[in-house]
């Protein structure tokens, strides 16, 4: 076990708790903006659909029931303009983060194969890599790095932590040099359905991959978009060639979504009103947050969606991190997402209408 743990770096979030300390000492308590969880209500319908399917003693299946496939790829071809996509251009998972930590692996990459991601990024690229034993490294742009090697390359967007979303000519820029150079290509999408100031565009649009699937992977996630990160719900879309293999190890692994929670998924990816709803209130509260900030003597780079504010003071993210904590208010420092981001800290949208607030009221003293 500890040559497994010995490969992983130090849990980032471990570094905040002294802050989150400091915050919590406020006289009106804490305003964690740092991780970014769900803090609203989960939706009625998706409430019943999992209470209905609560009698499920037998196994689930890991490709899930055939309602869960049809669910995805109708919320497919709805959403994202995706064409031709069958049960078997879909998978689900057990959480996005699950799929991140445990791809390289269940790719069967190991040491001498490289996986890239943005500078900036979700550790858990990176942690993918390093259980794997392959190597890692970073990008701008990727079709700079040198393709030898290169087994995985990883998108993210809209983007975590910086929610820049990569347009449609890039998009589609990338996966003509991933094909070109036999890169698989997986783009994390998690928060398209949040974008503010652009308009996300999935890999799985003809316009991006010209209506093939070949070499391409897009993973989305219920958690932000339904409030679902408790059902851990997620699921994988693309190319049958790399998905037929990944099921057949997850069959293997035992790894499947509980039975409640895939009838849960049927209801909310059937339902566009209740993700209505929740973007009026993170635009709701991306407004007042950003405003404070800026009155603050932030400044704001990216940040046209997704669930967060990357912002800057032209300082030390810790010397940030210490400055909001003393008013109560904790985020999360931008080195957790690369040395790239150690000047800028990142601001989740992800409190309730009363913590933000006093957020802003906070700020504005």
């Amino acid at each position: 076990m500890s040559a497994v743990s010995d490969r992983l770096p130090t849990f980032p979030w471990d570094k905040l708790a002294p802050y989150k300390k400091t915050a919590a000492s406020h006289p009106d308590g804490i305003v964690d903006l740092s991780v970014g969880t769900p803090v609203d209500p989960v939706p009625e319908l998706i409430q019943k659909a999992l209470v209905a399917a609560a009698d499920s003693p037998g196994y689930p299946t890991v490709w899930g029931t055939p309602e869960l496939r049809d669910a995805i790829t109708g919320w497919l071809e709805r959403r994202l303009g995706a064409r031709g996509v069958t049960h078997h251009h879909v998978l689900p998972v057990v959480g996005s983060k699950e799929l991140v930590a445990w791809l390289p692996t269940q790719l069967g990459l190991g040491p001498g194969d490289r996986v890239a991601h943005p500078r900036l990024a979700y550790p858990t690229y990176e942690v993918g890599a390093r259980l794997a034993r392959a190597a890692y490294e970073v990008y701008d742009d990727p079709a700079e790095l040198d393709p030898a090697g290169l087994k995985l390359l990883w998108l993210n967007s809209p983007s975590n932590p910086t929610g820049k979303v990569l347009t449609k000519d890039e998009l589609t820029r990338i996966v003509a040099w991933a094909r070109e150079h036999g890169v698989l290509l997986f783009s994390d999408e998690c928060y398209i359905e949040l974008g503010w100031e652009a308009d996300p565009v999935s890999v799985l649009h003809p316009d991006v991959n010209g209506g093939s699937y070949d070499g391409i992977v897009a993973v989305h996630s219920l958690s932000k978009r339904s409030n679902l990160a408790g059902y851990r719900a997620a699921f994988l879309a693309g190319d049958p060639a790399v998905l037929g293999p990944l099921l057949e190890i997850r069959k293997h692994g035992g790894m499947m979504t509980s039975a409640p929670t895939q009838a849960a998924v049927v209801a909310a990816l059937g339902d566009d009103e209740h993700v209505r709803v929740q973007r009026e209130r993170y635009a709701a509260r991306r407004t007042a947050l950003r405003e404070a900030l800026l009155g603050h003597g932030f400044r704001i780079e990216h940040s046209e969606a997704s669930l967060y504010l990357w912002a800057t003071r032209d300082e030390s993210c810790w010397d940030t991190v210490a400055h909001l904590a003393g008013r109560g208010v904790l985020v999360a420092p931008g080195d957790f997402y690369g040395p790239a981001g150690d000047r800028f800290v990142r601001v989740a949208l992800t409190a309730t209408d009363e913590r933000v607030r006093a957020a802003v009221e906070r700020l504005a003293r």
